[in-house]
């Protein structure tokens, strides 16, 4: 059984991320920050009994869920359906790794210039937007794969699909990434 403090301190260091998560996903800042305060709150409230090394998966879960209902509450509101399947793309090159190039791009945070910083800050801009315009379940696989760092079996569970379907999701993502990221003159 998780501790407050367990519980608090998981909270805390998750929140941030979460927020980004669910913007990327509703593209609405207040609209994401209801959903990671709703899923905080259910966690907290329905999961608390849990241990604390099962906190990071059931919150993934948590919070794909109410991005899930808060779509399908807007569905009923507006009577239309969104659709992004079609921005998938295929990558002829297939060596661009996204993950790889932030890390460039972090290491040499210490010994830039204020032009190189403007330009970082740019292309991270780019980047977050190619991110949010992924496909909803390569956008969740990329973002749980890359940015929570969860390994495949971790992401079909948050997710609540087979590894091979995490794999074809994070697949297509990078490359839909890496193809629009060189359109834009971002190269790896």
């Amino acid at each position: 059984m998780a501790s407050d403090k367990e519980l608090s301190d998981f909270l805390k260091s998750v929140e941030r991320r979460a927020f980004k998560r669910a913007a990327f996903a509703v593209r609405d800042e207040d609209a994401a920050l209801d959903i990671v305060q709703d899923a905080m709150i259910r966690l907290a409230e329905k999961y608390a009994d849990r241990p604390a090394a099962e906190l990071p998966l059931l919150f993934q879960r948590i919070v794909s869920n109410a991005t899930m209902d808060w779509f399908r509450r807007q569905k009923v509101r507006n009577a239309v359906v969104q659709n992004l399947s079609d921005l998938e793309g295929d990558d002829e090159h297939g060596d661009f790794d996204l993950l790889e190039t932030l890390q460039a791009v972090e290491s040499s945070l210490g010994t830039e210039s204020a032009a190189e910083s403007v330009s970082r800050d740019q292309i991270l801009r780019l980047i977050e937007q190619e991110v949010a315009g992924l496909p909803a379940r390569q956008r969740e696989a990329f973002l749980l794969r890359y940015w929570e760092e969860f390994d495949v079996a971790e992401t079909a569970t948050a997710m609540g699909c087979s590894e091979g379907s995490v794999k074809t999701h994070c697949s297509r993502a990078v490359h839909a990434l890496a193809k629009a990221l060189r359109l834009k003159g971002i190269a790896p």
